[in-house]
């Protein structure tokens, strides 16, 4: 079974009981020191597949012979009591994570808490953060263990993997990928962005996390195939007109842009007929 929790956080689990869940069913799971609640996201064969596929919390997908089995399993059914406590939990995090900050700023640590999540049976508390260097927390453990009067971890995350869990709205207008259906974020470059012609100015292809956007991987593989069809900008072609070097291809239109090397004219003409005049005079 995968089961996810706060923020998009998945884990895999085993279910020993005859009894079937369905998705987005409770649960209350076994965790390092205790148990946590969550909700079933994915079972069965397509649970079985994510967990070899993409697991990156466990070895498991390191047996390619035989299909990885979870070493932690799903204790029972979470009951309506059990997810009413969780609920007040996660209401509480808003203050846990302003208490967290006004440490931070007394210990003058160079570091933004994202986030702060309980787990389910208060055995641990797990806070987010971001950071641009590495820093040394060790005096604000100390501290917050002595306040919350638990185990304390914490977490440093990067900006992409922030906005994953604090979800909001994109420049489309649409509920962020990376927290509504993204499977796993995968590294976005600039050349992707080059590669489709597009304006290479961060704040018009940059996400609320402020790195590039996951979406100019989407149709990177269109730009790629389509222009293989097309001559290469700045190539000097034998036409019906003499020599022209290609100024810009229109993917779309199907279109080449050429200017003549002694006129210099410019002219529109459709790859198709291109290619007839370059066949026919080369």
């Amino acid at each position: 079974m995968e089961v996810r929790f706060k923020g998009n956080r998945k884990e895999y689990f085993i279910w020993p009981s005859e009894e079937p869940l369905a998705l987005h069913d409770p649960v209350i799971v076994e965790v390092e020191r205790g148990h946590d609640l969550g909700r079933v996201s994915a079972l069965g064969p397509v649970a079985l597949r994510k967990c070899g596929g993409g697991c990156t919390g466990c070895s498991l997908a390191e047996a390619a012979a035989a299909p990885p089995t979870p070493e932690r399993r799903i204790v029972r059914r979470a009951s309506p009591d059990d997810a009413a406590l969780a609920d007040r939990l996660h209401q509480d995090e808003a203050e846990v994570r302003r208490k967290v900050m006004e440490r931070v700023k007394q210990h003058t640590l160079p570091m933004k808490v994202s986030d702060a999540e309980w787990q389910w049976d208060k055995k641990k508390l797990t806070v987010y953060f971001t950071a641009e260097q590495r820093v040394d927390f060790r005096a604000l453990v100390r501290d917050l263990a002595s306040l919350f009067h638990t185990r304390i971890e914490l977490r440093q995350i990067g900006a992409r993997d922030e906005a994953k869990r604090l979800d909001g709205v994109g420049r489309c207008g649409r509920q962020f990928c990376c927290s509504s259906w993204l499977p796993e974020l995968r590294p976005v470059s600039l050349s992707l962005a080059k590669d489709q012609h597009l304006s290479l100015n961060p704040s018009q292809i940059s996400g609320g996390c402020g790195r590039l956007l996951c979406c100019l991987r989407y149709e990177h593989d269109f730009y790629v195939q389509t222009r293989k069809r097309f001559p290469k900008e700045g190539k000097v072609l034998r036409t019906a007109v003499g020599s022209e070097r290609v100024l810009a291809v229109d993917i779309f239109r199907e279109t080449v842009t050429l200017r003549a090397e002694d006129a210099g004219d410019t002219r529109v003409v459709s790859l198709e007929k291109l290619k007839e005049e370059v066949a026919r005079d080369g």
